[in-house]
C-alpha cells in the first residue's frame, strides 16, 4: 500500500477483510467504489466510472451512489447474489486528527436481508449453515434474521442436504473455508446460492439461552456457526432471534428436490412464478406472516393422524361458521407483519410509522379473540388461551405517537404532547414564544405610536426590535439597547426579548433531539416485548392459513378426507385443483381413483395429451392437500398417510450438470426405487421413452417388478408400451387403466375419463395430426404404421425402402422377438400399432421344415447382447432366406 494516500491506505486495509464483497467507502454524501468493485459496480448498476488520484502511478477506478438512495443500489447487487459491506465514519469529522476513522458497520447479503423493499413479504428469507462431522453426518441450521426464527437438524446424507437446503429456498449457506469443494460444486449445480466462510463455530454467550432445549454438541455447533457469522456480519445485538427449534426431516412427509419441481407446488416448472402452482391456488392468506406459514406448510405436510385432523376440525368449523370467519378476515387484513415488525426492533432500523402499524395490529388482537371464542371449539379455545394481547404496549404506544408521524426519527413531531413533560415544556416555549413576539410587536406599536416597528429575527442576532430613521425621534431616550444600526434603521433588543428569545431557540433545537431520545427508549420499550410478539404471530399466522383453507374449500366445493390405516386410496370423482381452476368455466372431467394393498400400481395407458400426467399429479397433490390439513377436490376421499412421495413426471435436461433427459429420468427413478417404502406414494410416468425401444421396456418392466416385490409402494405408472400390460396377469398388484379417447369422423376426440383395462391404441399418428404437422409427412407415417402391422414379423419398411441408397444404415425402429417357446406372427389391425409381444398360442397348424429352422435359429440368437442394427440386419438376412425357400 505504499504510495498511496493516507484516505486510500485505509480503504485497502478495510477492503482485505471483505474481500468477497462490494466496500460502499463513506465519502461525504457519497458512497464510493475503488478498484476492482468500482469496475463491477459500475457494469452490474449502470453507473458512470469515473478515476481519482490516490497516491499511485495510475488514475484509481472510481464509482459512487448518493447516500440517500443507496438502499436501492444495495438491493440490486444483493439481489444479483453479492455482498455488501457498508463502510461508515464513526468519528466526527470536525474534531478528527488526520483522516476520519471508518469501520464497516453492517454486511448486507442476500441471506441477511432486513430492508423491507428487499423481501418478499409472503416469503422467508432463509440463510443456512452446514457443517461435515467426522462421521459422516451433516449439521443443517437455518434463520431467517428477518424474523428471527432459527431451526437446526442432523442429517445422514449430503443428498438430502442439497434436498433441505432448496426446499427452504436458502438464498446463502454458511460453510467452513475447507469445505468440499466437489459438495460444494454438487450444490451449485441445482441452483446458484451466495457461499460465504465462517471459521469459528463456538457459541458466544449472548447466544447459550438460544440453544438451551438442544441436547447435542453437533447441534449446537451447527447452530454455533450460523449464529456467529450473523454476529460479526451484522455488528448489533440480534434480540429477536428466537428459541432455536430442533426438527428431524422424518417428521414430515418427505418430498424431494425432483417431486417438488414436478408438481409444481410452489412455483411452475416453465415460468418459475408462483401463478399456476399449489400455492398460488391455495394462497388465501390476508396476512403476510400467514402467507410464509403457508409456504411452510405445503413443503412439510404432517405425519400425525392427530395434528392433521385437528387442523381439519378448524377448517370444518370455518366453513360452518360463515360469518364468524369473514368477521376474522376482516380483523386480519389490518394486522401488519408482526415478525418482521419485532426483528426491524431489535435490528434498531424500526420508524414511528412501524411503530404506528405494530400498535393498529395490536388493537385488533381484542376482536380476533373475541371472534375466535364464537367458534366453541376445543382447538379454538386452546388458540386463544395462548393469545397475548400485549395491552401495556398498546397503550404505550397508543399514548407516546402520533398518528402522521414522519417516517424519519430525526425530523422531530414524533410524539404526543402530554406523554413527556419537558417536551411539553419545550413545545409550549416554541409555540407560545412566538405568539408572546407577535404580541410584543403589537404592543410597542401602540406604545410608541410607530405603526412601523417590527420585530424580527436573524441568525446573527437573534431577536430585535427595528425602527426605521424617519421615526427615530418617537422613542424615548434609553427605551431599547441599541444593537446594530443600518443604514435606513436602527435594531433594537430589550432584557424580556432576549430572555424570550433564549427560550424559544433552546426549545427548537432541544424538541428534535428530545424526541429522538424519547422514541429511542419507546423503542427499547418495545423491544423487550419482542417474543411475546412473536408468539403472537404464530397464533394469527395459524388462523390465518386454517381461515384460508376454509375459504378455498367452500369456493372450490372440496370435501374433508379420511384417512385408512391399510394403506387403501378411494378417490371418488377426484379433480387437479390448479388446473381445474385455470380451466375456469371450461368443464373438468373428474375421475375416481381406487388402490390397495392388493391393488398397488396402476398401469396407466392411453393417448398422449389425454390427461394421464394429470390423474397422476392429482393423486399426489389429492395426498398434500389432506397433509397439510386442507380438503381435497373430490366427492369423496379416504387416503393413507404417505411418507414419502416420488414423481417422475415431465422430460427436461439439466444442461448445467451436463445430464440428459434420460440421464435425469434414471437419477429421479434411482431416488424412488431406492428410498421409498411401503407407506410412501410413487408417481412415473413414461420411464424408458429416453433411449431404444428394447432398453426402454426392459427398464420400465424391471422397475415395476422391483417395487411390486421389494417394496409395495402404491405407483401410478403410465406408459406407451402397450406389450406391458400383460403384466398383471403375473405381478397380482398391478391393474390395468386408460385414459379413454374416441374417433369421430376420422378425428381424436380425448374423454379424459379413467377406465379399467388397458387402451387399445395409442394414437400417436392422431396427436400429430393434431399438432397441425404437415399432411404428407402424417400421410407417410400411416403407411409405415400399416406396413409395420402386417404379419409379418418387424417387417423392417424403412430398411427396405431406403436400402438401394443406404443399404449399409437403417433407423432404428422398435423391433423384438420375446423369447419364449414359440413364436408366432402379429395379427393385424388398420389403426392398431406394432405389439412387440406376441403369443404363440395364436398360430394355427404345425411349422414347416423351413419355418422350424428359421425359429430355431431365431431361439438361439442373445437379442439383449446384440444392438438394435445387428438385430435388424440379422432379421433382415432371415427374411431374405425366407423370400428363396418360398
Amino acid at each position: 500500500m505504499a504510495g498511496y494516500t493516507p484516505m486510500m491506505q485505509q480503504y485497502l486495509q478495510i477492503k482485505s477483510d471483505y474481500q468477497d464483497a462490494f466496500v460502499f467507502f463513506r465519502l461525504g454524501d457519497f458512497y464510493e467504489m475503488f478498484f476492482e468493485d468500482a469496475l463491477k459496480a459500475s457494469q452490474e448498476l449502470e453507473i458512470t466510472l469515473t478515476g481519482r488520484e490516490g497516491g499511485g502511478n495510475e488514475r484509481i477506478p472510481m464509482c459512487g451512489v448518493p447516500y440517500h438512495s443507496a438502499q436501492n443500489y444495495i438491493d440490486r447487487l444483493v439481489e444479483k447474489g453479492y455482498k455488501v459491506a457498508i463502510c461508515e465514519q464513526v468519528e466526527d469529522p470536525r474534531t478528527a486528527k488526520g483522516v476520519v476513522k471508518r469501520e464497516v458497520v453492517q454486511v448486507i447479503s442476500p441471506g441477511t436481508l432486513m430492508d423491507q423493499t428487499g423481501l418478499e413479504e409472503k416469503e422467508n428469507n432463509f440463510i443456512s449453515s452446514v457443517t461435515n462431522f467426522e462421521d459422516g453426518t451433516y449439521g443443517l441450521a437455518f434463520t431467517d434474521l428477518s424474523t428471527g426464527e432459527s431451526h437446526v437438524t442432523l442429517i445422514s446424507s449430503w443428498q438430502e442436504v442439497i434436498a433441505e437446503v432448496y426446499a427452504r429456498e436458502s438464498k446463502e449457506i454458511v460453510i467452513d473455508p475447507d469445505f468440499s469443494l466437489e459438495k460444494l460444486n454438487e450444490m451449485q449445480e441445482r441452483r446458484p446460492i451466495t457461499v460465504s466462510h465462517q471459521v469459528g463455530a463456538e457459541l458466544h454467550e449472548e447466544y447459550e439461552l438460544l440453544v438451551q432445549d438442544l441436547q447435542q454438541d453437533k447441534l449446537i455447533t451447527t447452530f454455533a456457526r450460523l449464529a456467529h457469522y450473523l454476529g460479526g456480519t451484522q455488528k448489533r445485538s440480534l434480540d429477536h432471534l428466537q428459541p432455536v427449534q430442533l426438527y428431524q426431516i422424518n417428521q414430515f412427509m418427505k418430498i424431494d428436490l425432483f417431486s417438488k419441481r414436478n408438481l409444481e407446488l410452489t412455483e411452475t416448472i416453465r415460468s418459475k412464478g408462483r401463478k399456476g402452482s399449489l400455492l398460488w391456488l391455495l394462497d388465501q392468506t390476508v396476512t403476510a406472516m400467514g402467507g410464509r406459514m403457508l409456504k411452510q406448510w405445503i413443503d412439510r405436510p404432517l405425519l400425525s393422524k392427530e395434528a392433521i385432523e385437528s387442523r381439519l376440525d378448524m377448517v370444518m368449523t370455518f366453513i360452518n361458521q360463515f360469518f364468524e370467519r369473514e368477521e376474522l378476515r376482516e380483523l386480519l387484513k389490518e394486522v401488519y407483519d408482526l415478525e418482521r415488525l419485532a426483528g426491524r426492533v431489535a435490528f434498531g432500523n424500526v420508524n414511528a410509522r412501524d411503530l404506528i402499524q405494530l400498535k393498529r395490529s395490536l388493537e385488533r388482537v381484542p376482536g380476533i379473540v373475541e371472534v375466535v371464542n364464537r367458534l366453541h371449539h376445543p382447538y379454538a379455545e386452546k388458540l386463544v388461551d395462548q393469545i397475548d394481547p400485549c395491552e401495556r404496549l398498546t397503550n404505550l404506544l397508543d399514548r407516546g405517537l402520533k398518528e402522521e408521524a414522519p417516517i424519519s426519527i430525526k425530523e422531530g413531531n414524533i410524539m404526543k404532547d402530554g406523554y413527556h413533560e419537558q417536551l411539553d415544556v419545550y413545545r409550549d416555549a416554541s409555540r407560545n414564544g412566538k405568539t408572546w413576539i407577535a404580541a410584543l410587536e403589537k404592543q410597542e406599536r401602540e406604545r410608541t405610536g410607530i405603526r412601523s416597528l417590527k420585530v424580527g429575527y436573524n441568525k446573527v442576532f437573534g431577536y430585535y426590535i427595528e425602527v426605521t430613521k424617519a421615526n427615530l425621534h418617537l422613542l424615548p431616550e434609553g427605551m431599547y439597547e441599541r444593537k446594530q444600526t443600518l443604514t435606513n434603521a436602527e435594531r433594537y433588543i430589550t432584557p424580556d426579548l432576549k430572555e424570550k428569545e433564549a427560550l424559544i431557540l433552546e426549545a427548537e433545537e432541544k424538541i428534535v433531539q428530545l424526541e429522538y431520545d424519547l422514541f429511542i427508549q419507546l423503542r427499547e420499550e418495545v423491544r423487550t416485548y419482542i417474543p411475546r410478539l412473536q408468539a403472537l404471530a404464530k397464533i394469527i399466522s395459524e388462523l390465518d392459513v386454517l381461515q384460508c383453507f376454509a375459504k378455498i374449500s367452500e369456493e372450490r366445493h372440496y370435501t374433508r378426507p379420511s384417512f385408512s390405516d391399510q394403506g387403501e386410496i378411494k378417490l371418488t370423482n377426484g379433480r387437479h385443483p390448479v388446473v381445474e381452476k385455470v380451466m375456469n368455466s371450461q368443464e373438468y372431467v373428474p375421475n375416481d381413483c381406487r388402490m390397495s394393498d392388493d391393488r398397488s400400481i396402476l398401469l396407466i395407458t392411453g393417448p398422449n395429451m389425454s390427461g394421464k400426467s394429470t390423474y397422476m399429479r392429482q393423486v399426489a397433490l389429492t395426498s398434500i392437500l389432506a397433509q397439510i390439513g386442507c380438503f381435497v377436490p373430490a366427492d369423496e376421499a379416504t387416503l393413507p398417510i404417505f411418507d414419502q412421495v416420488f414423481t417422475r413426471i415431465g422430460a427436461a435436461d439439466d444442461l448445467i450438470s451436463g445430464q440428459s433427459t434420460f440421464m435425469v429420468e434414471m437419477l429421479e427413478t434411482k431416488n424412488a426405487v431406492t428410498n421409498a417404502t411401503q407407506s410412501s406414494l410413487i408417481l412415473l410416468d413414461e420411464i424408458g421413452r429416453g433411449t431404444s425401444t428394447y432398453d426402454g421396456m426392459a427398464l420400465a418392466q424391471a422397475i415395476i417388478e422391483y417395487i411390486h416385490e421389494h417394496i409395495g409402494a402404491k405407483t401410478l405408472f403410465s406408459t406407451h408400451y402397450h406389450e406391458m400390460t400383460s403384466m398383471d396377469q403375473h405381478l397380482p398388484g398391478v391393474h390395468n387403466v386408460h385414459v379413454s379417447a374416441i374417433e369421430q369422423s376420422g378425428k381424436l376426440v380425448f374423454l379424459h375419463k379413467i377406465k379399467e383395462g388397458a387402451a387399445d391404441k395409442s394414437y400417436g399418428i392422431h396427436v400429430a395430426e393434431l399438432a397441425d404437422l404437415p399432411k404428407p409427412l402424417i400421410e407417410r407415417a400411416r403407411v409405415i404404421l400399416h406396413d409395420l402391422e402386417q404379419p409379418e414379423v418387424a417387417k423392417p419398411v424403412l430398411a427396405v425402402k431406403y436400402e438401394e441408397e443406404r443399404p449399409a444404415v437403417v433407423k432404428e425402429e422398435p423391433v423384438k422377438v420375446e423369447q419364449t417357446e414359440e413364436v408366432a406372427s402379429v395379427p393385424s389391425s388398420d389403426d392398431q400399432q406394432l405389439s412387440f409381444f406376441t403369443d404363440a398360442k395364436k398360430n394355427d397348424g404345425p411349422l414347416k421344415g423351413k419355418e422350424k429352422q428359421i425359429i430355431d435359429k431365431l431361439k438361439g440368437l442373445d437379442i439383449l447382447d446384440m444392438t438394435p442394427l445387428e438385430a435388424l440386419n440379422t432379421l433382415y438376412e432371415l427374411q431374405k432366406t425366407m423370400k428363396k425357400k418360398s
